[in-house]
């Protein structure tokens, strides 16, 4: 059984020390590790870690990128609702 997790959760997951978590969709993903990987660079994960990052993930990527490396990142399911 995978975790779940508030909103507010996720919005205590924004820095590296905590870890840092996004929202997409009704996902919780870690991204914490994920940095250095990511082709679009750090910076744009560390400014959305904590947040719902579904609109701005949805804009750049497709399914297929979700497929590759979201059962290695996600950490659980969000239990409410995600305001987008």
């Amino acid at each position: 059984m995978s975790k779940t997790f508030t909103v507010k959760d996720v919005a205590e997951h924004k820095d590296e020390q905590n870890g840092m978590y996004i929202i997409v969709d009704s996902g919780v993903y870690d991204i914490t590790n994920f940095l250095d990987e990511h082709p679009g660079g750090a910076k744009i994960l560390k400014r959305m870690a904590g947040k719902n990052a579904t609109k701005q993930f949805w804009k750049y990527h497709g399914k297929n990128v979700l497929d590759k490396y979201g059962e290695k990142l996600k950490v659980g399911d969000l239990t409410e609702t995600a305001k987008l």
